[in-house]
């Protein structure tokens, strides 16, 4: 499956939107992939999972022993992820600003990880979720997205795989284009939401 795959994918799917958005970085962009849309369909779901499941098999040497996502974009493609691998699914959610595991949920020390997200840009969220798998003893041999916004250039700290990846630019709030100026910015992700 190729970049151009998966945008048709979303494109057919209503889930590639074009305006002025305020990312979950913070920063602004003119194209937002509105994962929702896809990740509510579990056909179209399970079709990107097993391709990047696929990815993630040809990669690696051996497979992890358990798939933990960020909370709340990560949950389902992780837990697809872990269905399309074989694995168990695990996800990390904030509470006072830190990610952590709850719910009952814990890692042995030195237990191998696949960290699942599904759209990354900065790699912010994986940095943050890696540390905290770091914290709580596991060990993260890689991370793995659905969509890598940034064509490959986000730094998560171990090798990102990703089923699709092109840079979408994206732009400081204090130094948007002229067309960006022009419209009114829209936050359609959930980071950072009441």
């Amino acid at each position: 499956m190729t970049t151009d795959d998966v945008l048709d994918m979303f494109r057919d799917a209503g889930a590639l939107l074009e305006g002025h958005f305020i990312l979950s970085s913070g920063r602004r962009s003119p194209v937002f992939l509105q994962k929702a849309l896809i990740f509510k369909n579990p056909v179209l779901t399970a079709t990107l999972c097993a391709a990047l499941a696929n990815k993630v098999r040809d990669s690696l040497d051996t497979l992890p022993d358990i798939i933990i996502a960020p909370a709340m974009g990560g949950v389902i493609p992780g837990y697809e992820m872990a269905r399309q691998l074989g694995l168990e699914s695990l996800y990390m959610e904030r509470e006072d600003g830190e990610f952590t595991l709850r719910r009952g949920f814990t890692l042995e020390q030195g237990q191998t990880v696949l960290m699942v997200e599904d759209i990354v840009t900065t790699g912010l969220s994986s940095r943050e979720t890696i540390a905290a798998i770091t914290q709580a003893g596991g060990k993260v041999v890689a991370g793995c997205c659905i969509f890598d916004r940034s064509g490959g250039d986000a730094d998560i700290g171990v090798p990102l795989i990703s089923l699709a990846a092109k840079r979408f630019p994206d732009y400081d709030p204090d130094d948007l284009p002229a067309e960006l100026q022009r419209m009114e910015a829209i936050k359609p992700g959930s980071r950072g939401l009441s």
